[in-house]
């Protein structure tokens, strides 16, 4: 290096560049790391050095060079990158390393506008300075650099403008905790704040965007998944764009029925006029949606959701593809598209699937979600309605043009409206399940607004969070686990807010709750099963039996303490209905390993006390808290075993956990030769959880002839998930590397050769 090559320091003064300075940064940051070479990370930054460089944007440099470094034999570099991260990002906050006492920090911050005022409030300084006792600074350091960056660009309390970083991450968790459970008796508060934020500091349990961006702020809105009905009225759709608007400004996911909406040519006012249709009333949700950033944290986003035999169904089908103009494409939402077993046994038998306009057919479209007895008996009998406006269309071209879709978007989602509300925590007389959310996983009951006034209303709120299945040495380790999870996410609905009295009613009445996993494909690795070959069933099978009963006990308990939620009688746990009771039986194919927990003990324990919360369970992506906790996203095989993420400060890399051990135990996604185990595997966790699961589908073109996936092969594996009882389906990934996919659209005859005997499969 060029002695007289100059630093700039943050008060201006310059002086020579100290590469005595830059290593002692560079040796504390690589204290306990292997297989990393310093010397490498000096000789990249130092080419970049220049006259009168800043001290920022050295260690910017540094930082940069080590993440340069991160490979799959040299991952230790995305830690020594991440503590470079940590380092620069205290000095962006305090000024200083070394974090200042919690309780100086809270006042600072509430005094900047911040930090919730009732922190200061709630908490007396003796309890600040236990909390600061417990606080584990140090734990910074188990931090991956994707994961840092997400902290910095998503989760640290900022000024988003300036970019000034106002926090870091053991504060951010503490009072996390802190929040949470302000509202417990001080005599045992402070025994549950440090069970929390050790097991969430450690990254034992995984939390969603908006609980680790929010708690602590002034803006109290906290649950990830909003689900809004929408009614065939002007003010209900009305209605229907404010709720998004509100919800989407306060960071929640958001899921959309529309599927009551009637359809073009359709009369209004006694054919006074004609109804426009489905499509412009889609384009105002897509606007409501993308109206608000979410504070900078994530962009708005939602799923609409319609049914299969909906009159403009091959309309709506095609309005996310890149063909057509903008005035017939609504691109920049999702969709779920809705299907029960008659539609099914209609592409099956090879005749046609009737659409309606749900206007017409009321009580058709009602019976649709809880009666799938009297939803045939009315479909036959509308079907042979003539004075009923009707249109018929092939079954295999319907379905084709849904795979066709699914294919060439990723994005068109199925939910089995049936197996929704079959095996449901909900009594479907009372509340059943018409929809689902932005990613498909939760399913609570609904009611369409009127105005947001509406106390007869239901919007449907859920909380969530995930157990890094990684981080279990052995099943029992989940019960604690469990039970800090289920009380602090309880308290959470106490303390935050309700902008819409439709969802405080739905939010406190219900008190669900989505708990699900992160890092499956580490806990399959490590205890030696695949995805692909059956050898994860089993214990699949006892993992999440474990889950589904620590929860349930847990929240029963939490319900003999303080009271079962006010609409627990409207579950099918109010009438004795365990998930062991309603589960598709044909998942007994797949694996029939025997229950390891005391059900019946435990149901009468439900029985007895009820739940405090009538759902507990649901498997959610958990794309950004598993990178958080360094973990394999959500279910998910990971594509390879360094995850590739770009964000605003370019490419993140990522290294699976403990690749150096594990890489040969490791099935990673292209690897896996088909769907049929994977689907095994979640249908194996649908038998236990309460929600459904975020369940994705994988094709490599390059397995089949001429690069083409068989629209039979794509059916194929949507009835081997409908014939297991899955609930929904996700994304659909397509291998991109054979560039753009071309659909084989086979005859009519081809669709069924390959099917397996389809018509026995539902």
């Amino acid at each position: 290096m060029n002695d007289r090559l100059f630093v700039t320091k943050r008060s201006g003064r310059k002086e020579i560049i100290s590469l005595k300075k830059i290593n002692q940064i560079l040796n504390w940051a690589a204290n306990g790391l292997n297989k990393i070479s310093l010397s490498k990370v000096i000789s990249r930054s130092k080419i970049q050095f220049y006259n009168g460089i800043q001290t920022i944007k050295i260690h910017e440099i540094m930082i940069k060079s080590s993440a340069d470094l991160i490979t799959e034999d040299a991952s230790d570099y995305q830690f020594l990158a991440a503590r470079l991260t940590i380092f620069y990002l205290r000095k962006k906050a305090y000024g200083q390393f070394h974090p200042p006492s919690l309780y100086d920090h809270v006042i600072n911050m509430v005094k900047k506008g911040k930090y919730d005022k009732h922190l200061l409030e709630d908490y007396s300084i003796d309890e600040y300075l236990v909390m600061d006792s417990c606080i584990d600074h140090y734990r910074d350091m188990n931090f991956s650099y994707a994961a840092v960056k997400q902290l910095e660009g998503k989760y640290l309390i900022q000024n988003r403008i300036t970019g000034k970083i106002y926090e870091s991450a053991q504060f951010l968790y503490m009072l996390i905790a802190a929040c949470l459970f302000s509202t417990y008796p001080k005599i045992n508060r402070m025994t549950y704040i440090k069970k929390f934020y050790n097991a969430i500091s450690t990254f034992k349990i995984s939390l969603p965007t908006p609980i680790m961006s929010g708690v602590r702020t002034p803006i109290r809105q906290f649950s990830s998944c909003v689900l809004i009905e929408c009614a065939d009225s002007l003010d209900s759709i009305n209605s229907t764009a404010s709720a998004i608007v509100k919800y989407v400004s306060q960071r929640a996911g958001i899921g959309i029925n529309v599927g009551r909406i009637r359809a073009i040519g359709s009369s209004i006012r006694n054919g006074e006029t004609f109804h426009t249709g489905c499509i412009p009333f889609y384009k105002y949700f897509q606007s409501a949606i993308k109206s608000c950033s979410q504070g900078g944290v994530r962009g708005g986003a939602a799923t609409l959701f319609y049914p299969i035999w909906h009159y403009e169904v091959e309309s709506l089908l095609v309005l996310k593809n890149n063909r057509g103009i903008e005035e017939n494409r609504v691109r920049h939402v999702d969709y779920g598209v809705q299907i029960n077993k008659l539609m099914y046994e209609r592409i099956l038998s090879g005749k046609n699937i009737t659409l309606f306009s749900p206007s017409d057919v009321p009580d058709l479209y009602n019976s649709f979600f809880c009666d799938q007895k009297k939803f045939k008996t009315l479909y036959l009998t509308y079907e042979k309605d003539k004075n009923i406006r009707k249109k018929c269309v092939k079954a295999t071209d319907l379905f084709s043009l849904i795979l066709n879709e699914r294919t060439s978007t990723g994005r068109i989602y199925i939910q089995h409206v049936d197996h929704c509300n079959s095996h449901s925590p909900f009594n479907s007389d009372k509340a059943p399940i018409r929809q689902s959310n932005l990613c498909l996983e939760i399913l609570l009951p609904t009611k369409p607004l009127n105005d947001l006034n509406d106390e007869n209303g239901e919007i449907a709120l859920c909380t969530l969070s995930a157990f890094n299945l990684g981080k279990i040495k052995k099943i029992e380790d989940l019960e604690d686990i469990a039970n800090i999870t289920v009380r602090a996410l309880d308290a959470l609905l106490d303390y935050q807010n309700y902008p819409i009295i439709a969802a405080k009613n739905s939010a406190i009445g219900r008190r669900a709750l989505g708990i699900g996993v992160t890092n499956f494909a580490y806990y399959l690795a490590k205890n030696n099963v695949r995805y692909s070959d059956g050898s994860a069933n089993k214990l699949t099978h006892n993992t999440f039996e474990a889950i589904q009963y620590y929860l349930l006990r847990a929240s029963s308990n939490l319900a003999k303490e303080k009271g079962p939620c006010s609409l627990f009688h409207e579950t099918n746990y109010f009438k004795g209905l365990l998930p062991i009771d309603t589960y598709k039986k044909s998942v007994d194919e797949i694996c029939n390993e025997p229950l390891k927990f005391n059900w019946e003990s435990l149901r009468k324990k439900i029985k007895k006390y009820g739940l405090r919360n009538s759902t507990l369970s649901a498997l959610m992506p958990s794309e950004t808290s598993s990178q958080i906790s360094n973990s394999t996203n959500g279910i998910e095989a990971p594509r390879g075993f360094i995850s590739i993420k770009t964000s605003k400060d370019g490419i993140l890399k990522q290294v699976v956990p403990d690749y150096e051990k594990l890489k040969n135990k490791y099935e990673l996604l292209w690897s896996i030769p088909n769907n049929l185990g994977y689907l095994k595997l979640v249908s194996i966790m649908q038998k236990f959880i309460d929600h459904s699961v975020s369940t994705n589908t994988n094709y490599d073109p390059e397995l089949f002839l001429n690069g083409k996936i068989p629209i039979r092969h794509l059916l194929k594996d949507l009835l081997i998930a409908y014939k297991f009882g899955l609930k929904t389906l996700y994304y659909q990934n397509t291998r991109d590397r054979a560039g753009e996919l071309e659909l084989n659209n086979k005859k009519n005859s081809d669709f069924f050769d390959h099917c397996d005997n389809g018509a026995c499969i539902i």
